[in-house]
C-alpha cells in the first residue's frame, strides 16, 4: 500500500487558518504530523477546533509575518511545545494588485516585506531546526511567477523573486535542508468566491474562469496540501529547487 505517514514529523504552517493554509493543515494532519499554525488573527480557536479531529498534537500562535519579534516567538513558542521543526511550509501571504503606474512607495514596500521577504526571514530563523532534522522547506508562490495580466503588479514580480528564493536556498543550504516552491493556479477559496461575488452575475464569472482551465475546473486546496505532503516524504527526496506550476493547465492554453 501506498501510503505517507508524517506522524514523527513537527510542520510549521504560515498563513493557517483560511484558504490554501488551511487546506495544508489539513493534508498534513491527515498523514499524521503534528501542526504548528499560525495567523495574524489573535483568536486561533476556530483553527484549533477544525483540526482537534485528528487528534494529532496542535499549536496556534498569533504571528504577523513581517515582524520579526512575532516571527522569533513564533519559532520559540513551536520548539517549547514539539521540540523540533521538520518541515516548514512558508505559506502566508497577500494580493497586492495595481497597475505599474498606479502603484506607490508604499504599496511596493508592503508587497515585498510580506509577498518576499518574509520568506526569506522565515527560512533563515528556521534554517538551525531544519538542519537538525535534515528538514524540508516549501515556499507557496503563485502562477502570477509564470504569467502576469494587467493590473497584477507588483504581486507577480515578488511571487517571481521567489522561485531565485527556492533556487538560492537548495543550493547553498542543501543537502541537509531540501526546498522546493508550488506555484498554485486559481484555487477554489472564500476569498476567490469574494472576487466571484464583486461581478453583477457571480456565476457567470464563474463559469468564464472555469473554461480558461482545460482540465474543466478550479483547483481545491486540499490538492495544494496534497502536492505538500508529498514534496515532504521519502517519495520526493529527489526534488530540489525547483517550483511546480499546478495551475489546471491555464498556462498552456492560449488565451
Amino acid at each position: 500500500m501506498f501510503r505517507i505517514d508524517l506522524s514523527n514529523k513537527t510542520v510549521l504552517i504560515t498563513g493557517a487558518t483560511s484558504g490554501i493554509g488551511l487546506g495544508i493543515a489539513h493534508q498534513m494532519a491527515l498523514a499524521g504530523a503534528s501542526i504548528s499554525g499560525c495567523s495574524e488573527s489573535a483568536d486561533g480557536k476556530k483553527f484549533l477546533e477544525e483540526l482537534s479531529v485528528y487528534n494529532n498534537r496542535t499549536l496556534y500562535t498569533q504571528c504577523d509575518v513581517t515582524v520579526v519579534a512575532d516571527v522569533d516567538n513564533l519559532i520559540k513558542e513551536t520548539i517549547a511545545c514539539f521540540g523540533s521543526i521538520d518541515i516548514l511550509v512558508s505559506n502566508a501571504g497577500q494580493n497586492v494588485f495595481y497597475g505599474v503606474a498606479d502603484t506607490s512607495e508604499k504599496d511596493w514596500e508592503a508587497n515585498i516585506n510580506l509577498n518576499l521577504a518574509s520568506h526569506w526571514r522565515l527560512s533563515q530563523k528556521c534554517r538551525p531546526y531544519l538542519e537538525l532534522s535534515r528538514g524540508v522547506i516549501i515556499v507557496m508562490s503563485s502562477n502570477h511567477a509564470f504569467g502576469a495580466i494587467p493590473g497584477c503588479f507588483p504581486y507577480n514580480i515578488a511571487k517571481t523573486a521567489l522561485l531565485g528564493l527556492v533556487r538560492s536556498l537548495t543550493t547553498e543550504w542543501g543537502p541537509a535542508i531540501r526546498t522546493v516552491g508550488i506555484a498554485p493556479g486559481f484555487i477554489d477559496t472564500p476569498g476567490n468566491q469574494t472576487w466571484f461575488d464583486s461581478f453583477a452575475e457571480p456565476d457567470v464569472e464563474r463559469t468564464r474562469t472555469i473554461d480558461l482551465h482545460p482540465v474543466g475546473k478550479l483547483g481545491t486546496v486540499e490538492e495544494i496540501g496534497g502536492w505538500c505532503v508529498f514534496l515532504c516524504s521519502k517519495y520526493a527526496a529527489f526534488a530540489a529547487g525547483v517550483t511546480y506550476l499546478i495551475d489546471g493547465g491555464r498556462s498552456a492554453l492560449l488565451q
